[in-house]
């Protein structure tokens, strides 16, 4: 396939599954978002099982692609910007039926090896990407010589998981998992006298009756 034809059908995917979640989706519900027939669907993927499988690994080669270079001048203010990007995404409007969409993925796994082993491989794609963050700060004095890159980074992905399945499950917004993870951040992880944490442009600032 053509990257401009994976990119319509990986696109075309992502809106489908917006629209009509893993359980109901088909793929004449891709189709019909893609430039491609069902036909061509199928040439391509032998059903929806193999598309989502190939899915999943798109949005992973995604993620890493987008997160090579997190902004930010120091390490913490990376870790903010990564963080709050990854609990309050820039494409907020679809964010809630996306995240419905991947955790019926999720309940999955446990009975389908391939989407496991593309979940695992995002799940140590986000830790690890947090932990060079951390120690990069460490290395250059911004956060606790207590802290450990690799723990750290294991809690972080944990909360974040957290976050976006009880955002699904019980519709509690990440907005407050968000601010407690800046504070933790600043109180926790950086180290006393070190910049960067202040002028980062994250609203840490909500209050309960703004979320």
């Amino acid at each position: 396939m053509t990257d401009e034809t994976i990119d319509d059908i990986m696109d075309a995917t992502y809106c489908a599954l917006c629209k009509h979640g893993y359980a109901e989706l088909t793929m004449q519900d891709i189709a019909a978002e893609s430039t491609k027939s069902k036909g061509t669907l199928h040439y391509h993927f032998e059903g929806k099982g193999d598309l989502l499988e190939s899915f999943l690994e798109y949005l992973l080669d995604d993620f890493e692609e987008r997160t090579e270079t997190v902004p930010g001048e120091t390490s913490v203010e990376r870790l903010h910007e990564f963080l709050d990007e990854l609990l309050t995404p820039s494409d907020a409007e679809s964010a809630d039926e996306f995240r419905t969409a991947i955790l019926e993925i999720k309940a999955q796994s446990p009975y389908n090896a391939a989407y496991r082993e593309r979940l695992t491989e995002f799940d140590r794609a986000l830790r690890d990407r947090i932990a060079t963050i951390v120690a990069d700060g460490l290395e250059s004095g911004e956060f606790r010589d207590d802290v450990d890159p690799d723990e750290t980074a294991d809690f972080l992905v944990t909360v974040f998981h957290g976050a976006q399945t009880r955002a699904t499950a019980v519709d509690r917004s990440p907005e407050r998992t968000r601010r407690y993870v800046h504070e933790y951040i600043d109180d926790v992880l950086r180290a006393d006298g070190a910049s960067g944490g202040d002028g980062v442009s994250t609203n840490r600032d909500h209050t309960e009756a703004g979320e």
